[in-house]
């Protein structure tokens, strides 16, 4: 019977309704049920129990996984919350549900991965150090060589000093650059810190997937990018889950930052450029 329970988390990523980190949101805000009960982080459920969110009975996922990638408009939101105007899932119009992996600011454009599939979220969340996502951005004034050495070396932001990066001047105002982190808006941090502000950012890769769609539409990834996603992401993912052992529970859950500091520069406002 052991092997046919799953921690609740899982079980709610895998029907698409969200993510795991957004299922323990939602856990730890009471929204969930089993049987009726209110559970703690952590819970195991069997394929016979009946769990709800919001009093709403879900299933595990049977449908094919759903994998796009999507060139987000500058103005669109990447929340699944349906009453923020503009959000991305009212934009796109899906028929099944559908959530994207990670953040792209409203005023940025470009490439977001949009899925069912709440393990591959959050393998790639787990490997959000470790694989790199390639921007090109225009500033509002003229670039010069110490702006590229500075961009390219670290800047301190978020009491912090960014990664080592690749920094590539393509014109006399815009330039390319594939970062391996990702802090709280990160690159308008960084070219505020050396007096520039950004005038348009736009994504045009994410690991292995570059972006070849217009703005506002969206493709299935193919069956050789998805395998070649999970073969990238797969070793990083497993690396760093492996260097943050998760404790065992034997009380009450409690809130992660008891276990991780705030300070951690690994988890400073994830993801949102």
């Amino acid at each position: 019977m052991e092997e046919n329970l799953k921690r609740l988390n899982k079980f709610i990523g895998e029907t698409g309704y969200c993510s795991r980190r957004e299922a323990d949101k939602i856990i730890e805000e009471g929204r969930v049920t089993i049987n009726g009960v209110v559970p703690e982080l952590g819970t195991k459920v069997s394929p016979d129990d009946e769990v709800r969110i919001d009093g709403k009975l879900i299933r595990e996922k049977r449908e094919k996984s759903i994998y796009l990638a999507f060139n987000k408009p500058v103005g669109i939101e990447c929340t699944t919350n349906l009453e923020v105007r503009g959000n991305i899932v009212d934009y796109i119009n899906y028929p099944t549900r559908i959530f994207p992996i990670g953040r792209l600011d409203k005023a940025s454009e470009g490439l977001i991965f949009m899925t069912n599939d709440g393990d591959i979220v959050n393998k790639i969340l787990r490997a959000r150090n470790n694989h790199e996502k390639e921007y090109t951005v225009t500033v509002n004034k003229l670039i010069t060589d110490r702006f590229i050495e500075k961009m390219s070396n670290g800047v301190p932001i978020l009491d912090t000093v960014t990664r080592k990066c690749k920094v590539e001047k393509i014109s006399s105002t815009t330039f390319k650059i594939i970062l391996t982190q990702g802090l709280n808006r990160q690159i308008r941090r960084m070219t505020e810190y050396l007096g520039y502000d950004v005038i348009a950012l736009k994504r045009i890769r994410i690991i292995n997937i570059s972006l070849d769609i217009p703005v506002g539409r969206f493709r299935d990834l193919t069956d050789a990018e998805i395998k070649e996603l999970n073969e990238l992401i797969e070793p990083s993912s497993k690396t760093e889950e492996a260097s943050f052992p998760k404790p065992e529970r034997t009380e009450a859950p409690k809130r992660r930052t008891e276990f991780i500091k705030r300070d951690d520069p690994r988890f400073k406002g994830r993801g949102d450029y």
